[in-house]
């Protein structure tokens, strides 16, 4: 059961990362790579709503099904997932595990060696921005749109 509406509590700060959000839209990253990243972020931190949300996002822009079953285990998705989406969720994980990881030397020359300076800022700025809505939803309890009755 949700907690509160955040949206409605603070709708100037939602509006914020909601700036964010569109930034990340417009950078040039592929919309696909950023999505999977998204799910990626909201399988870490165990996010019902926005597991829900990128899945659906997922499937609409045409990635085959097999593809999204294997987000969880993506270093085993073979070529279902490109070398920069690999790279990606790789950094992503790194980044969002940051507590535990400190983000390691070998883990952003991975990251660097497939993305551009400017890319890996706006990668960055992706996984930072899914990680607060994931950290909103969770805590609010905000109820994935699948499972509203």
């Amino acid at each position: 059961m949700e907690r509160m509406d955040y949206a409605a509590a603070a709708p100037a700060g939602v509006k914020a990362l909601g700036a964010v959000y569109g930034y990340v839209q417009q950078c040039g990253l592929p919309a696909q790579l950023v999505e999977l990243v998204y799910l990626r972020i909201s399988l870490l931190n165990g996010c019902a709503y926005c597991i829900d949300k990128h899945s659906r996002d997922l499937l609409q822009r045409g990635l085959a099904p097999a593809a999204l079953a294997m987000v969880p285990a993506w270093r085993e998705a073979g070529t279902l997932l490109d070398a920069r989406e690999k790279a990606a969720l790789a950094w992503a994980e790194t980044v969002t595990l940051v507590g535990q990881t400190q983000v390691p030397e070998a883990d952003y020359a991975a990251a660097a060696s497939v993305f551009s300076d400017k890319e890996l800022a706006d990668l960055t700025i992706a996984i930072g921005l899914m990680n607060a809505f994931n950290r909103l939803a969770i805590s609010f309890r905000k109820t994935p749109d699948s499972a509203r009755g």
